[in-house]
């Protein structure tokens, strides 16, 4: 299908996308993974489309004892981190070897990913239960936004009109401490029926974050706690179904993550 008629601009920098940005109507290209279907189905009608592919906004840095993610780094790139591996952050580069199929994970990326909010996707879970903050700006300046406070439902955001994610701040977790992320995807699309990341900590500290079951990922800290988890059927699964598979990723997330939190402080 043909998308509507729209504006294009190819941003030569962050200023430039931001000045661009606050356009009325104007949208952010990435990898294209997630708008581009879209603008092809008319679902979304933009006036401007603003191509980021130019910007200096992928890699990962260490700052102030956490990390730093750009937002234009790839799935694949996340997935293959040797800054990812161990110290309790394995769940990030869980999420992203399992995003997709592999053009999507070499297109797409992180900030893509977070900004668009798919109820289903994946790193949502691995946000809320790790902690990540994201960092944006705008014409206006910058701010920053835990991810507890980021998803306020289906394809919904705490992002202002002309926001854009510029970043993802990753705090190391405790030493010792260790996380997964586990889904039982539709055979079809891969995205996730359920889906759980699990983080737990050498003092007993257990988070895990939810996907896939209703509107905006959940966080709980326990399995007794998924009885109060709002959870929606569709044709793919009734509520009674993916309720249990909440349970069963839950229960395989938090094992793995437990065996690793183990293994490191062994």
């Amino acid at each position: 299908m043909i998308p509507a008629p729209f504006r294009y601009h190819r941003a030569t920098s962050l200023e430039d996308a931001l000045d661009a940005l606050a356009e009325p109507d104007a949208k952010a290209l990435a990898g294209g993974m997630s708008l581009l279907p879209l603008l092809k189905l008319r679902i979304g009608r933009p006036e401007l489309v603003v191509d980021l592919g130019r910007l200096d906004l992928a890699g990962i840095e260490r700052a102030n004892g956490s990390l730093e993610i750009g937002a234009l780094t790839t799935w694949d790139a996340l997935s293959r981190a040797e800054e990812l591996r161990g110290g309790g952050l394995d769940a990030i580069a869980d999420c992203a070897a399992g995003i997709g199929d592999l053009q999507v994970r070499n297109r797409g990326t992180i900030g893509g990913g977070l900004a668009h909010a798919d109820p289903a996707a994946d790193l949502p879970a691995v946000a809320v239960a790790l902690g990540l903050e994201l960092v944006v700006r705008s014409a206006n300046g910058e701010r920053t936004i835990p991810a507890c406070d980021f998803f306020q439902g289906p394809f919904a955001t705490a992002l202002s009109d002309g926001e854009l994610v510029t970043a993802v701040r990753v705090s190391t977790p405790p030493t010792g401490s260790g996380s997964a992320y586990v889904k039982v995807e539709h055979p079809a699309s891969g995205f996730a029926l359920a889906g759980a990341a699990a983080l737990v900590t050498p003092a007993g500290d257990v988070r895990i974050g939810i996907t896939g079951v209703g509107g905006a990922p959940a966080l709980v800290h326990g399995e007794d706690e998924l009885v109060e988890l709002e959870v929606y059927g569709d044709r793919f699964a009734g509520e009674e179904y993916r309720r249990h598979l909440a349970r069963v990723v839950v229960r395989r997330a938090l094992e793995r993550a437990r065996s690793r939190a183990e293994r490191s402080s062994g």
